[in-house]
């Protein structure tokens, strides 16, 4: 059962990651991060079809939350070992090629878990995202089907409503009056 996280303090957590490629011996923690926003996403398994299509989308435009002060973080439960091949692996063999952000390995599933998207007899995690604040509160959290996604319009979207402090309506766009 998916637990409500927006408006409580985001689970902590420290993983093994693709911070330093060639080492991998950088961990990333939840304090990284303080005082930016973090996207931070789950999904299932590396060198599968739906999931570099997000990881490369969301690279593809990382300056854009870069400009909004935002970090990315993808996070499975796939080893450091198994992110390090995929990234290496070109774009063109189905790998992600470069990418613009670190991936984190969840191999105990506990962060999984504490966010609310490991299916357990699995061992994999949901397609969840979450939008964490400065202060690292969790401010936005989706989680959908394997099968399904993400949209990085609607993610940036999102976020650029979030930082207005203001009620934005539904089709807001950045730009538009909030309420």
């Amino acid at each position: 059962m998916a637990q409500r996280l927006v408006g409580l303090p985001a689970p902590d957590f420290e993983m093994e990651s693709t911070k330093n490629l060639e080492t991998l011996e950088e961990k990333v923690t939840l304090s990284d991060y303080k005082g930016k926003w973090l996207v931070l996403f789950f999904y299932p398994l590396d060198f599968t079809f739906v999931c570099p299509t997000e990881i490369t989308a969301l690279s593809d435009r990382y300056e854009e939350f870069q400009d909004l002060d935002a970090e990315i973080l993808g996070v499975s439960t796939d080893s450091k070992y198994s992110h390090r091949a995929w990234i290496k692996t070109p774009r063109s063999e189905n790998g992600l090629g470069d990418i613009n952000y670190p991936l984190a390995a969840d191999t105990t599933h506990k962060v999984s878990r504490d966010y609310g998207v490991l299916i357990e007899e699995e061992g994999i995690a949901l397609r969840g995202l979450f939008i964490i604040d400065p202060e690292g509160i969790v401010r936005y959290q989706v989680v959908t089907d394997n099968n399904i996604g993400r949209d990085v319009d609607e993610t940036l979207r999102v976020l650029q409503a979030l930082q207005t402090g203001g009620l934005c309506p539904a089709n807001w766009k950045p730009g538009q009056k909030t309420l």
